[in-house]
């Protein structure tokens, strides 16, 4: 008995004095798509660094929707669906439709399109009337060549004809768009890739593909703990179709929020940010728009502070991603990744190729990527857009300018 007393302290002791076994890591989820370049490796380097690989959830993840997620424009696709199935009502006056429209594009409108409130515009039989629809959204332009909006707007805050492109169904429901938005959902990922179609003398994209590298990318954010947000330009009962097929759903999705009427209708007035109450288009989710609507909306930052960048980490996006000029301000905001999805706009490429902190990953689109650049980016001269809408050198925090860029890539 005394024997076996010795042998169970002497067996305690040697348990005591071995090394204790490493603590099982928690699950890291990885990525499983293919980047361009090391992109795979630096994103699944902060996916471990901010999420569950490191004992941490709730860092958030940005991304714009149109042409960052997905190849094409799924406000455009919904468009050129209600077009081509007369969906669109017609106003009692098309000055009425935007703030900024001027008296060429309301005489433009009306002789091909016609007013008077109640009836849909017969669209899909009237080509004229689609082609100077189509014409102001994609180059703010009647067909005669005239500029459709004039006046005074913060160019860093809005631009006329994409706030337009909601106030264009004033008089539709929430639920009517978003029913618009499945039907064109439905046929644009029918369509084969590279499928185009003509509307009046347009011709537009007839598809939409969500890339499978970002669906992969939200999903393994989703599985590390990561908050995932999509903040888009474009309409949100459209964008709240769309991004919930990736897994984000609607309360997740930022995006132009039409004001209703009592009857529960669209009208051309869209909700405020960073204390600018509802207007007719002046604050949407655009360039600096977007840090204001990911300040409020994500982090509750309330008033004039909301259009600030906040501190690091505790009220920034971890990871951003964008693909245009219009995302630049958040996707710069981001402490652990900046993703770019190269389409060759000035602003974005001369943040991303300079790549100030080390942190600026750039990828050519998935789908039809874009052919190396030729001639250097203009970030010395014109790069930047100053909220009056003149053009500028590009400048760094500290206030050096951004030396011209050559293109990198594919």
């Amino acid at each position: 008995m005394r024997q076996l007393l010795a042998w169970t302290l002497a067996a305690a002791a040697a348990l005591a004095a071995a090394p204790t076994a490493p603590a099982a890591r928690p699950h890291c989820p990885r990525l499983t798509t293919s980047w361009h370049g090391d992109n795979r490796a630096r994103l699944q380097r902060v996916i471990d660094a901010r999420g569950t690989c490191s004992g941490h959830t709730g860092a958030v993840a940005a991304f714009d929707w149109d042409n960052t997620v997905t190849k094409n424009d799924v406000t455009d696709a919904t468009l050129s669906w209600a077009l081509r199935h007369d969906r669109l009502p017609r106003p009692a006056r098309w000055k009425d439709t935007s703030a900024w429209l001027t008296e060429a594009a309301d005489r433009a409108l009306t002789a091909a399109c016609g007013t008077g409130a109640g009836a849909p515009l017969r669209t899909s039989a009237e080509p004229r009337c689609t082609d100077e629809i189509l014409e102001i959204r994609e180059n703010a332009t009647t067909m005669s060549g005239a500029p459709a909006f004039a006046g005074h707007w913060n160019h860093r805050r809005t631009v006329p004809q994409y706030a337009w492109v909601p106030q264009l169904f004033a008089g539709r429901t929430p639920a009517e768009l978003a029913s618009y938005a499945r039907a064109a959902r439905r046929e644009a990922l029918a369509a084969p890739v590279g499928a185009t179609r003509v509307l009046g003398t347009h011709t537009v994209p007839a598809y939409v593909r969500p890339y499978g590298q970002m669906r992969d990318l939200i999903r393994t954010l989703h599985r590390a703990g990561f908050r995932v947000y999509v903040v888009s330009a474009g309409a949100e009962p459209v964008t709240e179709v769309w991004s919930k097929g990736v897994g984000v759903d609607a309360a997740h999705t930022i995006a132009i929020r039409p004001v209703l009427d009592r009857r529960g209708r669209i009208t051309t007035r869209d909700e405020g940010c960073g204390g600018v109450p509802a207007t007719r288009g002046a604050v949407i989710p655009y360039i600096d728009g977007k840090r204001c609507w990911i300040n409020q909306e994500v982090y509750g930052v309330r008033g004039a502070a909301a259009w600030q960048r906040q501190p690091w980490r505790r009220r920034r996006p971890a990871l951003a991603a964008g693909d245009a000029d219009t995302d630049v301000t958040f996707v710069g905001d981001a402490t652990g990744a900046h993703l770019v999805i190269d389409r060759g706009k000035p602003e974005l490429m001369c943040r991303a190729y300079d790549d100030a902190d080390g942190r600026w990953l750039v990828n050519p689109m998935f789908i039809d990527p874009l052919p190396r650049r030729t001639t250097p980016y203009p970030c010395s001269a014109t790069a930047w857009t100053a909220p009056d809408g003149t053009p500028g050198p590009l400048l760094r925090p500290d206030g050096s300018v951004v030396p011209d860029q050559a293109g990198r890539t594919p």
